[in-house]
């Protein structure tokens, strides 16, 4: 097999504008330079022509494109924009009314701005080498899933909506034109703008076409910031399919012993306690090397706290669920995960009553971007003269859905010495590591 290529769409706007570093050939012209691109009549207008699409393709390694106001971190708390810079192709769509801007990219490329993207370059070699693995594992195994759905010709659906319960479920499937996005929806990847250090490529080039195998096929190597001392299992978060390397284990050297944390009492005394785990750390050095300085605006993500108002939940249900809850009245878990994490949880209001589901969207419901994870204990402030809780207090355990490889357990575990392979098989039980390419 030869090092596949991978579509990568960047971003989504009116009007983009971009400039080529180095020559491009557009049509079969050499063009450099500074663009603007947008829609005219339901097509892109750019460089005096209408199209339906366009393609910049770079004549060598050295070009490079730029993208002025990338949107990073969308829907998170560090949302901001920024120029970027990216090598290989551009290819200009429209959807949706909008300019889409596709970096087309070879994958070990791609992979050196992934790991650079995802967490500090700097972080150690062990730990940089597995989630090279990882993250080629995952990206090579959702071009193939997308494949197998269009082959099937299934309809696939993500979400379940009745009159009681909203089950819905975010994963790359949401995509059409392109393999992945470039941000935290799938995995982050910012092109050259975090300047891959020398210790990146070494540890692309040293792990260069590996991947996590099981039964023969490739695995789908998710990935998040903290577990919260537990994983998570696949099916808790995503469509209900089980993957035997996709296990609940605790994140510490001896892993087999841990409450069942479905059950809701053990998941309060847990979520409520700090217990020894890998990821359970405060040592600067290490957290630098996984978090990114606008991640490092996030100090508490083992244990964690929200507070919120009568006034303040009640409008940010409303508004992010499109749900007129009236003013909540109680936060039920009604099923939870392996990890603690909440699958099911009953939104209880004056107005409506509802069930949803599974964690990313309960986050997205109780927050203003999202919460840290969905394990977290609901508890009511005094009631007012109603009987209505005046306030309520989230207090959460982790941070993102806790499937698969914990990076800030990883990269602890890198840090204590532990080779790649070894910080690999912690994760993803079971799994092989082959030679792909």
């Amino acid at each position: 097999m030869n090092e596949p290529k991978v579509k990568v769409g960047i971003m989504s706007t009116e009007d983009l504008h971009f400039s080529l570093f180095g020559n491009y050939m557009l049509e079969g012209q050499l063009v450099t330079g500074r663009f603007e691109a947008t829609i005219v009549g339901g097509k892109l207008l750019c460089d005096g022509k209408s199209r339906d699409e366009f393609s910049f393709l770079s004549t060598s390694p050295d070009c490079y494109i730029e993208l002025e106001d990338v949107v990073i971190g969308v829907n998170f708390h560090w949302e901001r924009k920024e120029n970027q810079r990216f090598r290989g192709d551009l290819r200009l769509i429209v959807e949706e009314g909008k300019v889409t801007a596709i970096n087309e990219v070879l994958v070990e490329d791609y992979l050196q701005s992934v790991i650079s993207s995802e967490m500090s370059a700097t972080a150690s070699e062990e730990f940089l080498k597995a989630h090279a693995v990882i993250s080629r594992s995952w990206l090579l195994a959702q071009i193939e899933k997308n494949r197998e759905i269009i082959d099937s010709d299934e309809d696939y659906q993500a979400t379940t909506l009745t009159d009681t319960e909203l089950v819905k479920w975010y994963d790359r499937e949401d995509h059409t034109n392109f393999d992945v996005c470039a941000d935290d929806h799938c995995q982050r990847y910012q092109g050259i703008t975090r300047e891959s250090t020398e210790t990146v490529r070494k540890v692309i080039e040293a792990t260069r076409g590996l991947v996590l195998t099981s039964d023969g096929r490739l695995c789908d190597a998710r990935f998040s910031k903290c577990c919260g001392g537990v994983y998570e299992e696949f099916q808790n978060c995503w469509e209900p399919r089980r993957f035997s390397y996709l296990v609940a284990r605790a994140d510490k050297p001896e892993a087999k012993v841990f409450p069942d944390l479905t059950i809701d009492e053990n998941a309060v005394k847990w979520i409520l306690s700090r217990p020894d785990a890998f990821c359970n750390t405060a040592d600067a050095e290490i957290l630098s090397q996984v978090l990114n300085n606008y991640d490092q605006e996030t100090t508490d993500f083992y244990r964690w706290r929200v507070d919120y108002t009568q006034d303040e939940i009640s409008e940010i249900a409303c508004r992010r669920s499109g749900i007129n809850f009236g003013r909540i009245i109680d936060l039920v878990p009604l099923e939870r995960g392996t990890s603690g994490r909440i699958v099911r949880l009953k939104v209880v209001g004056t107005n409506r009553t509802m069930i949803i589901g599974k964690e990313l969207e309960i986050r997205r419901t109780l927050s203003n971007s999202h919460l840290y994870s969905s394990a977290f204990v609901v508890e009511k402030g005094e009631p007012d003269a109603e009987g209505i809780p005046t306030k309520f207090v989230l207090r959460g355990a982790g941070w993102g859905h806790g499937v698969g490889l914990c990076q800030i357990g990883a990269a602890v575990m890198g840090a204590k010495g532990y080779k790649y392979d070894e910080i690999l098989l912690h994760y993803f039980v079971g799994a092989d590591i082959t030679k792909l390419y």
